[in-house]
């Protein structure tokens, strides 16, 4: 799924192997996402019942309260006295500013901040509520306590006074400007990416190929080999449908595309049309037949005995679905030779915070929404992806964009996650019910194309990536995921984020991650016993890839087939679409 992260590119590798335990605990699960962004995001700030649970807890421990809050108090007067020793963390950078030690007034507001946070947070661990309320309120504690730093106060942020008297006021006037042009249109939160810093097809999704199949679903491109030979067996790869497809076809040197076909693999790719409202009945049947039909035109086009499937995020979904779907009927005329998972959840099983925010309730109001428009917009999508990480992804540049009046830099990864689509109502309300029911982890307990799915009949090899430091699928859901399929799985564990671990070029100096052929541990003994090794997973990849692929053979001469003619050049129209 997306976005978001590039987000968690921004995280170094170091940290995020070291907090893998604090990383699942925020991370977001599919059904919560939709549901989110189907209902907004203010829901975060308003816990509801919650809060009424937590007072009727506190008003039951009162000597917990009053310790707390003497502890409080005693911290402010050392603050107010300049006794105190509270200081921020080297890692947080909103008091990096050296005017937050080195001012007494300063120093005294950003002591006092942190004290409150810390309080009202061990405050509620200690109200002893059940997960479910507890991290409804952490996350809604969490939120409030980012908004209020008095690092994004226009009136206390030293960076800002020193931006507008460096600026004779032209930051001030600047940033007003990006406010309002911010708040003119959804998603409503700090641009993190300049308008027209890229153009598709220019800087982005570039490698050279050609659109040999439309659908009123999905365009299919044929990339040009740049190899004398190619191997046998081609590579179709079905992208997240709640974003545009070129994540795996960046920017030169950035593209896991551009590197497979240089290492003679044939790659195909779906690109997704971006709906609207005509096409709100299109569910889970309408995109795992689409999928279907994917294979079926790469069979025909290249002439192999069988073809690799590669799923990114919910594209990883459709494809294991589609997976299910060629095993049950035992269609050997579309033979697959493997799986591919990328940073895919398949098994929703959780107590993590973000499934704490999910009931039955807030699923069908969810799905009556999306219904009555007959999409969900990929705006929203890319609000709620945001706020999972506020910190990072909206104060940061509202300080950024906003007080210091200052034009975000120019990130690739940032602007493909601003270049949104649309998801149908159709496709929504399976995937919010599907997941809320942990279907795909239960034989029988999901139906696709009038058939049962059973996830271990897909008896291939896989092979399974994740991110240690993914915040929308974490990655223990991603080794479960290889555990539901039926064949032997290659599980991969880079240090990075959910993109990050897309977007993993091999000249990425400080890349490492773990690998292993044996899933039948738990995760986090898995990740002990695991070898970890140095450099992009994109090598290994290309080799398992290569050793399950058949002879080389002589380039083809030209893309597509008598039937299949070429369309337009890639990235094609869809891609495009607004």
């Amino acid at each position: 799924m997306t976005a978001a992260s590039g987000r968690s590119a921004a995280a170094s590798a170091d940290a995020a192997a070291a907090d893998t335990a604090s990383v699942a605990d925020g991370a977001a699960a599919l059904d919560m996402l939709l549901i989110e962004a189907a209902l907004g995001s203010g829901r975060r700030f308003f816990p509801g019942r919650s809060a009424v649970r937590l007072a009727r807890a506190l008003a039951a421990r009162p000597g917990v309260v009053a310790t707390r809050a003497q502890s409080l108090a005693g911290e402010l007067a050392r603050i107010a006295g300049g006794t105190s020793g509270v200081t921020a963390t080297a890692k947080d950078r909103r008091f990096a500013d050296r005017a937050w030690t080195g001012n007494p007034a300063l120093r005294r507001v950003m002591q006092a901040y942190l004290a409150t946070s810390e309080a009202a947070l061990s405050l509620l661990d200690e109200a002893a509520l059940d997960w479910r309320d507890a991290q409804r309120l952490r996350f809604a504690l969490t939120s409030l306590m980012d908004a209020l730093a008095p690092s994004n106060n226009a009136l206390l942020s030293p960076e800002a006074w020193k931006a507008a008297i460096d600026s004779g006021g032209g930051s001030v006037v600047t940033g007003t400007r990006h406010l309002l042009s911010d708040l003119a249109s959804p998603p409503r939160v700090p641009s993190m990416v300049p308008a027209g810093a890229y153009a598709v097809g220019t800087d982005l999704a570039v490698t050279p190929g050609s659109v040999v199949v439309r659908t009123p679903v999905f365009e299919l491109i044929q990339y040009s080999p740049s190899t004398e030979t190619v191997r046998m067996r081609p590579l179709l790869i079905v992208p997240p449908t709640i974003n545009k497809y070129y994540i795996l076809d960046l920017a030169p040197g950035r593209s896991l595309i551009e590197y497979l076909v240089g290492q003679g693999q044939q790659v195909f790719v779906m690109s997704w049309r971006n709906p609207d409202a005509r096409h709100a009945s299109w569910g889970l049947d309408a995109y795992v037949q689409a999928v279907l039909d994917a294979a079926d035109s790469v069979t025909e086009i290249s002439g192999a005995d069988a073809l690799h499937l590669l799923g990114a995020c919910s594209g990883g979904i459709l494809a294991s679905l589609a997976a299910a779907r060629s095993a049950a009927v035992q269609d050997a005329g579309r033979r697959l030779a493997s799986l591919t998972l990328l940073v895919t959840m398949l098994d929703q099983a959780r107590a993590d915070a973000v499934g704490a925010l999910v009931d039955a309730s807030m699923a069908d109001a969810a799905i009556a929404a999306s219904a009555r428009q007959g999409y969900l917009d990929g705006r929203r999508l890319a609000e709620v992806f945001a706020w999972l990480r506020p910190r990072d992804l909206i104060w940061n540049y509202w300080v950024n964009n906003y007080l210091l009046g200052k034009e975000p830099a120019r990130f690739d990864i940032l602007f493909w996650n601003a270049d949104t689509t649309r998801m149908t109502a159709g496709l929504h309300r399976d995937f919010v019910r599907a997941a809320a029911s942990n279907a795909l982890a239960s034989p029988g307990a999901l139906t696709v194309l009038g058939r049962e799915t059973d996830l271990g009949q897909v008896d291939l090899d896989s092979y399974v990536v994740a991110g240690v430091a993914d915040h929308i699928c974490p990655w223990q859901s991603c080794y479960r995921s290889g555990q539901l399929l039926g064949g032997k799985t290659r599980f991969v564990l880079s240090t990075s984020g959910h993109i990050a671990a897309l977007v993993n070029p091999p000249d990425g100096k400080k890349s490492r991650y773990q690998a292993g052929d044996d899933v039948t541990a738990e995760p986090g003994d898995w990740q002990q016993a695991a070898q970890t090794l140095q450099g992009s997973w994109w090598p290994d990849y290309a080799g398992w890839l290569a050793e399950r692929s058949g002879a080389l053979l002589p380039a083809p001469a030209a893309p597509g087939s008598d039937r299949f003619r070429v369309i337009e050049p890639a990235p094609g129209s869809y891609v495009r679409a607004a």
